[in-house]
């Protein structure tokens, strides 16, 4: 497979999307295993868009092993800062949801209570 490519307003887009989001997937000292790359994976058919946290010190390293996840997985690399890479892959089309969306039910009012007289009104008829 081959990494997909992203035009430029769709990157940022992406980009500001994914600023709030937390590392989904770390990599552990064995590197770029199967089960890693499973684990993106399935992170990227669930959500789309993630953060993979690559903790290696030697900067050609991990940026070969962001391309090599890229390429894999064919998704694209939308940003890469420092040990962490964003990625993105589109929803499959074919994929339904698991369940019914969750419906959060309507809120409910305070009840509404009587409005008073205004204050200066109050005090005159205290005084007559």
């Amino acid at each position: 497979m081959t990494e997909l490519a992203l035009e430029r307003d769709m990157r940022r887009a992406l980009k500001a999307q994914a600023h709030a989001l937390d590392a989904m997937v770390l990599l552990g000292a064995s590197g770029l295993t199967p089960a890693v790359l499973a684990e993106v994976d399935r992170a990227l058919t669930a959500h789309s868009l993630i953060k993979v946290r690559v903790p290696l010190d030697d900067r050609t390293e991990r940026e070969a092993i962001f391309a090599a996840i890229a390429d894999k997985l064919a998704a694209a690399r939308v940003q890469a800062i420092g040990k962490l890479v964003v990625l993105f892959r589109p929803p499959p089309v074919d994929v339904q949801p698991a369940e019914e969306p969750i419906v959060s039910p309507p809120a409910r009012r305070a009840p509404e209570r009587k409005q008073s007289r205004p204050k200066k009104a109050r005090r005159a008829r205290r005084q007559t």
